[in-house]
């Protein structure tokens, strides 16, 4: 019984992860068409400069104790209040020192701009700070639905105001007013759905506990965040602000087709992980399914999106953004890749060897700047296919760290991985030869789509993939379900 109701909750955990994921990047992409055709390129240059700073200070302030608490088999309303007072502490420290440090940031980057715009962004550090004991909670109880309908309202409503901003000639406050009000819903909105509320009885003594955990995967976001952004750092410091938008523009796309898959299967792997964490073998079983699922589901999206990319662009933002084309191709390629990578560092989380996350993250930032520094004379596009081609590797690295406690061989990946990425790469090259013919770029965008998606569905059908079959089935039984309600 215990089995049927982990599988339950998995799956309605899937289900709910990814459909308010998908419709959150749906709301994402319609919304950032608007922006896109009305704001300039160096409109996002001038945000996506400071992006780094945000997401480091975010990283800093969170410490690594939302992933301590889910990691906990047993965790106290003491262990929840200490954090979210602890972590809202180190929000205004964070907060109060990026706030002087902004003419520093300005004159590195020779935005005088830059002085009010990242004052202003940084508040979103602060906002964050109410959320993450809350939002830990919900997780831990796997309650992804709700953090889904809090999700999409929090894009949704900053999003219409962000578009009225843009039309209004706000230029680049529109992007940043969209963040502030964003942030306010996504770590308040937890508030109204939470049965855990902060109290002021504060009481640090439960940090002590997590803190031997929490510190070393601390170190890891701010790596993976310094890594990840290595190259808008560089870009904003030898490069035009129209120049880091083009990147920007490319990482958004994307980002929203890889933060959907992340974000669907992040909302249950680490907890679900856990609960089997006793069962070896049952963990390995489980960790399988996730991995075969996140193959079936991300390398036709990733392919696809960089398949249809030429005609997406010069359709959805115009043709002032189509040096964006060839870096989203890029980034669409890796991106097939993260999900994976999330699962396999997620299953070396489970074990409690937050040490080893953080010496391969410090391998990959230094891999990272060695790359950067290689690729820099020969400009943007190879240093986006050396980052492309580095995250990729490393898929095999966080393999290699957890297959001897996992029992995961080489072989059990490549045969969870190749026939899915290998069916997702002949449809989208069946898919090209049956509309080159196409010369109206609407139809030729709807026809890559449609064909793409069929031919693939169909070579799974025939191959009897059991990703597929579970999905179908899945599907069939939720709506099923809700008819009878």
């Amino acid at each position: 019984m215990a089995e049927e109701t982990l599988k339950a909750k998995t799956s309605k955990g899937l289900f709910w992860g990814g459909t308010g994921s998908l419709i959150q990047q749906l709301l994402n992409a319609f919304f950032g068409i608007f922006l896109a055709r009305t704001l300039a390129p160096s409109d996002y240059g001038i945000v996506g400069m400071i992006a780094v700073f945000s997401l480091i200070s975010l990283a800093l302030q969170e410490g690594g104790f939302g992933a301590a608490l889910i990691n906990k088999k047993e965790v106290r309303s003491e262990d929840y209040n200490a954090v979210f007072w602890f972590n809202l502490l180190i929000a205004f420290a964070c907060y109060l020192i990026l706030f002087f440090s902004a003419p520093l940031i300005a004159r590195y980057f020779h935005q005088p701009v830059l002085v009010e715009v990242s004052r202003w962004q940084f508040l979103c550090i602060v906002l964050s700070g109410f959320g993450t004991a809350q939002k830990a909670y919900l997780t831990k109880h796997l309650k992804v639905k709700e953090q889904s309908i809090i999700t999409i309202l929090s894009v949704a409503i900053s999003g219409v105001v962000g578009v009225i901003l843009a039309f209004k000639g706000f230029g680049y406050w529109a992007l940043v007013i969209q963040a502030l009000i964003m942030n306010v819903i996504f770590n308040f909105g937890p508030w109204f759905v939470s049965e855990w509320k902060p109290t002021l009885h504060i009481d640090f003594k439960p940090i002590k506990g997590m803190i031997k955990f929490s510190i070393k995967l601390l170190i890891n976001s701010f790596l993976s965040i310094l890594s990840g952004s290595l190259i808008t750092i560089v870009l904003g410091r030898f490069y035009s602000a129209a120049k880091v938008g083009f990147y920007t523009q490319a990482n958004k796309w994307s980002g929203m087709g890889t933060s959907v898959l992340s974000s669907m299967i992040g909302s249950v792997s680490h907890p679900v992980l856990v609960q089997v964490s006793d069962d070896k073998e049952r963990q390995l079983r489980v960790f399988r399914k996730l991995i075969r699922f996140a193959a079936f589901v991300s390398f036709p999206a990733m392919f696809g999106l960089a398949f249809i990319a030429p005609e997406f662009i010069v359709i959805a933002i115009k043709d002032k953004w189509m040096e964006s084309i060839p870096l989203l191709q890029i980034l669409c390629v890796a991106g097939a890749f993260a999900p994976i990578s999330g699962i396999l560092s997620t299953l070396i989380v489970t074990y409690g060897k937050s040490d080893t996350i953080l010496w391969t993250n410090i391998a990959l930032s230094l891999s990272t700047i060695l790359v950067l520094y290689l690729a820099f004379p020969y400009g943007i596009t190879y240093m986006v296919i050396g980052i492309a081609a580095l995250n990729i590797l490393w898929v095999f690295v966080w393999w290699f760290l957890s297959h001897t406690k996992s029992g995961y061989s080489i072989l059990g990946l490549f045969s969870d991985l190749v026939p899915f990425m290998g069916i997702a790469a002949f449809s989208i090259a069946l898919a090209w030869i049956l509309t080159k013919w196409i010369a109206n770029i609407y139809l030729l965008l709807i026809a890559k789509i449609l064909v793409t998606g069929v031919i693939y569905l169909i070579l799974m059908k025939v191959s009897r993939a059991v990703a597929y079959k579970e999905s179908k089935e899945y599907i069939r039984k939720y709506w099923l379900y809700r008819g009878q309600q």
